[in-house]
């Protein structure tokens, strides 16, 4: 084997290995956005709950209000209950699963030397996350 080749391949062994190095932090940073677009989706979703609760209510005050109709002001008293619990619901759905989105996000371990070390830094002293 002439030294060319020995030296092309030495060369190709570094890129391989920096290309698996690219590659791990792509995953890791991938990984990390899809856990913020997790957290995203679920306030979207929240938000959503609250629309329809306020909506709700205030379709429930409007039908009593301004409607003199006794059916419209059953269906009125009506709303109001359905609009509050609808509000409840999705803040309580909304706390649940940001609570199971923290735990996973606890639990994900990441692989390369410089974000293991960023983590194992922060475990250490978690004031300085703040």
């Amino acid at each position: 084997m002439s030294i060319r080749a020995l030296l092309f391949r030495n060369r190709h062994k570094a890129v391989k290995q920096e290309l698996k190095a690219q590659e791990k932090q792509n995953i890791e940073i991938r990984d990390s956005l899809a856990m913020e677009r997790t957290r995203l989706a679920n306030e979207r979703t929240f938000l959503a709950y609250g629309r329809t609760a306020m909506a709700l209510v205030i379709s429930g005050l409007t039908f009593i209000k301004f409607f003199e109709d006794p059916l419209y002001k059953v269906l009125g008293a009506l709303f109001i209950p359905l609009g509050l619990f609808a509000g409840f619901f999705g803040y309580r759905k909304y706390i649940r699963k940001q609570e199971k989105i923290e735990n996973h996000t606890s639990a994900y371990t990441p692989t390369s030397a410089a974000h293991a070390e960023i983590a194992a830094e922060q475990k250490k002293d978690p004031a300085a996350n703040v």
